[in-house]
């Protein structure tokens, strides 16, 4: 008997939500971002920065060097991935002979970013419709657009890593949640492999997610997708290391993956091995394999690269570790961050928790059971991680929208059941409401910090907007310029300057050079700024990481150049716009630090 065709009605349903709230939402964003489209100007210094490594790439630097040739006189190490320059790159060139190369660079950074934005709320919708089915799914689109943390990384000019990192980890929960076959096993490794090869920040959750993965295969006792995701995440980690590394795949390294991590992973396939050859033996030999595992992956990197316990941030000169490190909110723990910030952070979350509870509670044992219990899992380890790490939230987020759309319909339903139209109204915007709450608590909180900033503290010299306002050092002659870390970016995406060093840790001596020289006393700061072989000084009023050098050093030299003094090595240079600058005078005999990299 002939099987009745499939009704794609449902899914094309849910592909119109899909596509009419990413619609909605890119226009949202774009009307918002149309200022810093126009200049451009990327807010984050790391999306400025990952900008000029794809110019560079595309400009002849090898696909296995990320080095930035023009900073510390050409030696700046960089632990990124070349995997995300991909989409950009070839959105640059595919738009290059209609748009030229600038226009092309920009159209690429507001066009990639939009396109991870659809693959997150595709993605969001297809995980709540295999857990709770059409109507939630098509709420979840809507939901997606309430994530402040989730937009802030899929929003036009935000072209770094964050935003993959979600849609990966989404990928992996999606096959995660489906039948437990080699297919889907496969789909789990390969995901995650990428998750850690765009940035090992990810480890955490792509380790909860082949946690659950791995636990929920023994309790089963059936199914290959344990074994087939074990061996896909090494192998696939394995391939993607010699594929962006090059010959640099065998370096040791606590920030990216190396061949300690990869054979960590090596460790965790061979336990669950061992597992798969005990099973027959029931449950708690198992437990007891996927043990083993845990075992080996962490004995492996205690033996290998026990400094990596530490963290990669251990090995920073102090000064560094206190006015940088420190000051980085997006990388600290929720308790450091504002209320608002804290807010928008875990709002979400705890009501997805709430929601993927409900509907566990609800479900008949069974398939769709298990599955509400393996979300409730990764959310509770997402949040947890979001709760320490505050810039891993928008992952929280995204996570928690299929137990959040679940609830709404719950709450929209009751609303409906009121006969009144004037409560009913109430109940059902009280509903959407309540789904987001920290956008709620969280409103009076924004409009109070942005009031106090507008007010500020007093100031010497005409603030700067942005970092964007570097831009007008390109009317200066082609040098080495000695500025402030978070301001470096800027400058190079903007201008064709050199400069001494940004804010990527492994370049601790460099970056303590120029928050040195900041805080110094003028003499003493001389002999750090011209050993650097820079030409001038410059920096921008009002940012962040100079105002800081002004309140924690008020004899140092920042603060005595920002309220006016004259400094007899360094003579003032007339240049529009905020920006400040200073001819580096050095003395006859002084020689630069390094040599500086010819012009290019």
């Amino acid at each position: 008997m002939t099987q009745p065709p499939p009704d794609t009605a449902p899914r094309r349903r849910l592909v119109l939500a899909v596509l009419g709230g990413w619609l909605f939402a890119a226009v949202v964003l774009l009307v918002l971002s149309a200022g810093a489209i126009a200049r451009p100007f990327y807010a984050d210094p790391d999306d400025a920065m990952r900008i000029l490594e794809v110019r560079d790439w595309l400009a002849g630097q090898s696909w296995f060097d990320v080095a930035q040739h023009r900073l510390n006189g050409g030696a700046f190490a960089m632990h990124w991935s070349r995997l995300v320059d991909l989409p950009l790159a070839a959105t640059m060139l595919l738009l290059r002979p209609v748009l030229g190369a600038a226009q092309a660079e920009v159209a690429a950074a507001v066009i990639v970013p939009l396109l991870t934005l659809l693959a997150i709320m595709a993605l969001v919708a297809s995980i709540t419709r295999r857990l709770g089915g059409l109507v939630p799914a098509q709420l979840a689109v809507l939901i997606v657009g309430f994530a402040a943390p989730l937009l802030g990384q899929a929003r036009p000019l935000r072209v770094d890593h964050h935003a993959w990192q979600i849609v990966l980890a989404l990928v992996a929960v999606r096959a995660l949640l489906g039948a437990p076959t080699a297919r889907s096993g496969a789909t789990i490794g390969l995901a995650l492999a990428a998750l850690l090869t765009v940035s090992l920040e990810g480890l955490p959750i792509a380790a909860a997610i082949a946690g659950v993965a791995t636990l929920a295969w023994a309790w089963r006792g059936d199914g290959r997708d344990a074994p087939a995701m074990a061996w896909t995440l090494f192998l696939a980690s394995a391939l993607l290391q010699a594929a962006t590394r090059g010959p640099a795949m065998w370096a040791s390294a606590c920030d990216a993956m190396a061949p300690a991590w990869i054979a960590s992973l090596g460790g965790a396939a061979m336990g669950v091995t061992i597992a798969v050859a005990v099973s027959r033996f029931g449950r708690i030999a198992r437990f007891g394999g996927v043990a083993l595992g845990g075992a080996l992956a962490a004995g492996v990197v205690l033996v290998l690269s026990p400094a990596c316990l530490a963290g990669p941030f251990a090995t920073l000169p102090p000064r560094v570790f206190r006015l940088w490190y420190m000051m980085v909110l997006e990388g600290r723990p929720l308790w450091e961050q504002g209320w608002s910030r804290a807010a928008l952070t875990v709002g979400l979350p705890l009501v997805g928790l709430i929601g993927a509870w409900r509907a566990r509670a609800l479900a008949t044992p069974g398939e769709q059971r298990t599955r509400w219990t393996m979300l409730l899992a990764i959310q509770t380890a997402a949040l947890a991680i979001a709760i320490m790490v505050n810039r891993a939230g928008a992952t929280a987020n995204a996570l928690a929208v299929p137990g959040s759309a679940v609830l709404l319909v719950a709450l929209l339903g009751r609303a409906r059941r009121i006969e009144a139209t004037g409560p009913r109204v109430l109940a059902t915007v009280g509903a959407f409401l309540l789904i987001s709450p920290g956008q709620l608590v969280s409103l009076p909180l924004i409009v109070s910090n942005e009031a106090a900033d507008a007010v500020g503290p007093p100031r010497h010299r005409r603030a700067c907007r942005d970092a964007g306002d570097a831009a007008a050092l390109a009317a200066l002659p082609q040098a080495t310029l000695f500025a402030p870390l978070d301001m470096t970016p800027a400058l190079l995406v903007s201008t064709p300057h050199h400069a001494v060093a940004s804010g990527y840790h492994r370049n601790g001596a460099a970056m303590d050079r120029v928050v040195h020289a900041f805080v110094a006393p003028p003499d003493e700061a001389r002999a750090l700024v011209t050993a650097t072989g820079a030409d001038y000084l410059v920096a921008c009023p009002g940012l962040g990481d100079v105002e800081l050098y002004r309140n924690v050093a008020p004899r140092g030299l920042w603060a005595r150049l920002e309220r006016g003094e004259r400094i007899d090595w360094l003579r003032p240079v007339r240049l529009a716009g905020p920006v400040l600058v200073w001819q580096v005078i050095r003395p006859a005999a002084a020689a630069p630090l390094r040599e500086s990299p010819a012009r290019r």
